[in-house]
C-alpha cells in the first residue's frame, strides 16, 4: 500500500489530527526516513493526498456511465444514483477525505484548506455543464445558476456524510440524497415534456 493510499485511509477513519506519521508508515510499510523523503511534514502529505483523492475520484466520476445519458436532467439524477451506489460498509469507507480534512483544518493551515476547497469545489464545478443545460432544457428562471446548484449537491452530500457520522448510520446519506433528488425533480421536472 502506499503512503497516499494509507493516508486516504486512515484519516477517513479518524481524522487529520488523531493520524500519526508513524500509524501511517506502519500501514504503508515503509521507514519515517521513506515518509519524510516524499513529504516534509504531515501537512505536506494532507495536501498530497486531497488531491490523490482528487485525482483518483475524479477519474472514477468521469467514467461513470450517466454522462452518456441525452437529457441532461437524467445525467444529473444519474450522478446522484451513481453517488448512492458508491455507499457501503462504515462511513469510513464512503466519506469524502477532503470534506473530513477541511473540517479539522480550514482554520489552522491555509494550505490545507486550499487543497481541499479546490477538490470539493472542484467537483462541484463538473456538474455545472449539465445544471446549465437542464437549465436552459427546462427554462427554469427561479434564480437559480447551475454554479450553486452544483455547489448545493456537494452541500447536501458533505452534511449527509457528516451526520452520517455522528449517527454511524449510512442511511443518512441515502435519505438526503432522496431528499436532494426530489427537490431537483420538482424544480426541473414540472417543465419537462415526455414524449
Amino acid at each position: 500500500m502506499s503512503i497516499l493510499d494509507a493516508a486516504v485511509a486512515i484519516i477517513r477513519r479518524q481524522g487529520l489530527a488523531a493520524t500519526s506519521v508513524d500509524e501511517l508508515c506502519a500501514q504503508a510499510g515503509v521507514t519515517k526516513g521513506a515518509f519524510f523523503h516524499h513529504f516534509a511534514s504531515k501537512d505536506a502529505l494532507a495536501i498530497a493526498a486531497v488531491e490523490y483523492w482528487s485525482d483518483t475520484t475524479g477519474g472514477l466520476f468521469a467514467a461513470a456511465s450517466y454522462h452518456q445519458l441525452a437529457d441532461p436532467l437524467d445525467r444529473i439524477l444519474g450522478y446522484l444514483d451513481f453517488r448512492l451506489a458508491l455507499i457501503s460498509g462504515p462511513p469510513a469507507e464512503f466519506s469524502c477525505l477532503a470534506g473530513t480534512v477541511v473540517q479539522e483544518a480550514f482554520a489552522s493551515s491555509p494550505a490545507i484548506r486550499a487543497a481541499c476547497e479546490a477538490s470539493i469545489f472542484g467537483h462541484a464545478a463538473t456538474l455545472e455543464a449539465d445544471f446549465g443545460a437542464a437549465i436552459d432544457r427546462y427554462l427554469v428562471d427561479d434564480e437559480v445558476t447551475a454554479a450553486s446548484l452544483a455547489r448545493h449537491t456537494q452541500v447536501v452530500l458533505q452534511g449527509a456524510f457528516i451526520l452520517s457520522k455522528a449517527a454511524n448510520d449510512p442511511e443518512i446519506v441515502f435519505e438526503s440524497v432522496r431528499h436532494l433528488r426530489r427537490y431537483l425533480e420538482s424544480l426541473f421536472g414540472s417543465r419537462r415534456t415526455y414524449g
